[in-house]
Parts: structure tokens; C-alpha cells; sequence
């Protein structure tokens, strides 16, 4: 799995029928380390069906739902892996993502799924854009600090030919630009015919590349409307400065790759870019927890889990700083507002930083997942709160 979408954790947080089992265990890529693979996953699918039991399901009952992920165990699953490979099962659900980071063997069994761990992958270095400049090819792609995909756009120009449709074929040098009847607020398109010798035609590139520019911007606006991600240019450098002139995006950053991108493949593009982009997400990070420390004496912070859990459920959390590879056990009713605290994992337990972080996305707040000792006052959960 590249990137983890809200879309796919929203239905993970929903799955209505417990009991719900996430299983997560970092993985080796190649080589002869590859052979520990299958091991550790049949190590964590016993303490799975071990879990099972302790809740009360028999032996055939936790084997038939654990069924589905023994099926993955053959030795072409196992030779195309990531770095972590997490599961999730639960009756008549089975999902599982291949992990571009290491996590720690882990298993839980309970009303809902552990999703915690995945958090990297929604927060903290965020979604980054990439647009590559050519006359003859544009690429656009979304990227992570750990993946990078081509998106589809749709009207996105492929080359400029296209975009201004020119008519290579003709002899006295004509070609056609698409211009807009009625002035240009009108986005219907009609053919305008342009005459010259040959190449003088093409004397005023600039102003060519400018409206081809400008028809890749606008349909990238639809996409990026309501994005934030900083987008970064990829191109030779005469065709930067032409962009950034047709660029209506707020997010662009001055930092560019100036590179001829025909060849470049995806991955080769997130290498030379993630450095770009690495400093805006942490910069993004260092003013979140400025703002909490600004705010930690005005009563809205909190890393009371009494009153922090509530608040994320109740989409009061504006911002969230939760520890990755922490957990705390108990449960939230959030119908009876009343949450219970437990030192160890009882039956019906979950952990409840996880929930809190998953409730702050889905009520459309920002979440960091770090390390312990990142976390403001040496929390395992801090809370930034809309009131």
C-alpha cells in the first residue's frame, strides 16, 4: 500500500462487528532475511487465535476468521514486501497493507481496530505535489515522505502540442491555438488559425508556453482548490519562471528541481524532491507545538485523557500530539460519556490513544504521531482544543 486515504480508515474505524483483529509485523524486502517472514507471521497469527480464545470464540471459530490472512502465506507474498505489513480482520472484512516503515510486532484483539500505528501515513510529513514540465510530457504526482503516485487529472494537457494543437503537418508553418469565444472567462474552446514563414510563427514562445501553462494550471485548480500540501516544479529552467507566472496555486514552493523530467521515473522524482519538501513539513510540526506551548495556561490544552479522549470524539481537538508505540488501555462510551482507564489490556479494552487520534481526523483535525519524547510536557497524548 502506497498511501493510506481517510476514505479506507474511516470504513476500518466504522467496521461494526467485533470481535476485530489488527495484526502488524515489519517485514524484509530481499535477500535471505526474507525466510523470517513467513516465521514471525505464523508466530502472530497463533497469538491471534490465542487473543480469540481468551474472548470466548473456540478454536475452529478463530481459525475460520483468521483464515483469510493464512492465505497470503505462500512464498510470492512473502518475496514482495515493504518495510511493515499490517492486517486486519474481522467477519466478513479482510484488508491488509503493505508498510513503507517499520513497525513493531503487534497484535490486538478487540471491539474495534488498532490503527494507531498507521498514523504516519495520514499525518506529521503530510501530502506533497509534484509537477513536471515539458512540451512534450506533464506528470503530476502526490507523494509522502515514504511513496510518490502518478494522479490522473482530468483535462490535464499532455504535452503542448495538445494543449495548443498545433498542426505539425502544415507547410507554410500555421499551427492552431485553442482560444475562448466570448473573451477569456469563457472555458469553451474553439480553434484560432495562425499564419506565418516556418519558425517565426514560434518567435513568441514565451507567450505560447504561458497559455499552455496556463491550461495545465487550470485544471490542476479543481484538484488542488482545497489542498495545502506544498506542490514543487519539476523542469529545465527557462520553463520555471513561465509556470510560476500562470500558477494560481498558493502552495508553491520556490525550491525547484530543474531537470529535464522525460525520464525520470516516480521513484527517482521522490528521491530528489522529499529534501525540498522535508523542512516545510517539519517547520509545520515545530510551529504546532510553538502554538501549544503559547496556549498551554489559557485552558486549551489538555493532556488530561479525561478530558482529551471526549474532546477528540466530540471533534473538540483542533490539534493532536499522540506517541507512537504507546498504549493506553481502556474503553470511551461516548453515548454515556464515561471512559475507564486500565494499566493492562482487559476484555472489551482498546487503546484509547489510538481512538483519539482517529476521532481527530475524522472530525477534520491535525495530528502528529511522534516519538514519546516529542510529545509536549512528556505526554503520552496532548490536545490543542477548538474551545
Amino acid at each position: 500500500m502506497s498511501q493510506l486515504s481517510i476514505a479506507e480508515l474511516k470504513a476500518l474505524v466504522e467496521q461494526p462487528q467485533p470481535p476485530c483483529v489488527s495484526i502488524y509485523m515489519p517485514t524484509y524486502r530481499a535477500g535471505s532475511e526474507t525466510q523470517q517472514n513467513p516465521i514471525r507471521f505464523k508466530n502472530l497469527i497463533k497469538q491471534a487465535e490465542a487473543q480469540l480464545q481468551d474472548h470466548g470464540f473456540n478454536r475452529d471459530a478463530a481459525s475460520t476468521l483468521l483464515q483469510p490472512a493464512l492465505e497470503l502465506d505462500t512464498e510470492e507474498f512473502w518475496q514482495n514486501q515493504d518495510e511493515g505489513l499490517a492486517l486486519f480482520l474481522a467477519e466478513g472484512v479482510f484488508q491488509f497493507y503493505k508498510l513503507p516503515f517499520k513497525v513493531q510486532e503487534l497484535v490486538v484483539g478487540g471491539d474495534r481496530f488498532h490503527l494507531k500505528p498507521l498514523l504516519p501515513l495520514l499525518t506529521g510529513d503530510g501530502t506533497f505535489y509534484i509537477l513536471t514540465l515539458s512540451q512534450k510530457l506533464v506528470r503530476f504526482l502526490e507523494g509522502s515522505r515514504y511513496s510518490v503516485r502518478e494522479i490522473e487529472i482530468a483535462g490535464l494537457p499532455q504535452s503542448m502540442d495538445e494543449a495548443l494543437q498545433y498542426d505539425e503537418t502544415a507547410q507554410d508553418g500555421q499551427f492552431r491555438i485553442s482560444t475562448s469565444k466570448g473573451g477569456t472567462n469563457n472555458s469553451f474552446q474553439q480553434a484560432g488559425s495562425f499564419h506565418g514563414q516556418g519558425a517565426p510563427d514560434r518567435d513568441d514562445i514565451t507567450a505560447d508556453l504561458g497559455q499552455y501553462f496556463h491550461l495545465i494550471d487550470k485544471a490542476l485548480h479543481e484538484f488542488l482548490h482545497d489542498k495545502t500540501g506544498p506542490l514543487v516544479l519539476v523542469g529545465v529552467e527557462y520553463l520555471i519562471p513561465i509556470y510560476r507566472e500562470a500558477n494560481t496555486y498558493q502552495h508553491l514552493l520556490e525550491e525547484t528541481i530543474p531537470h529535464s523530467t522525460d525520464l525520470l521515473k516516480p521513484e527517482e522524482l521522490h528521491q530528489q524532491v522529499w529534501p525540498l519538501v522535508e523542512p516545510y513539513f517539519a517547520q509545520a510540526q515545530t510551529a504546532a507545538i510553538a502554538h501549544y506551548r503559547e496556549l498551554s495556561n489559557t485552558g486549551k490544552t489538555t493532556t488530561d485523557l479525561q478530558e482529551a479522549i471526549p474532546a477528540a470524539y466530540y471533534g473538540r481537538v483542533d490539534q493532536l500530539f499522540v506517541a507512537v508505540g504507546v498504549q493506553q488501555w481502556g474503553n470511551f462510551d461516548p453515548q454515556e460519556m464515561k471512559l475507564q482507564l486500565h494499566p493492562d489490556l482487559e476484555p472489551g479494552d482498546e487503546d484509547l490513544l489510538n481512538s483519539a487520534a482517529i476521532q481527530t481526523i475524522l472530525n477534520g483535525g491535525t495530528v502528529y504521531a511522534l516519538t514519546p519524547d516529542q510529545v509536549p510536557d512528556a505526554a503520552p497524548l496532548a490536545a490543542v482544543l477548538r474551545y
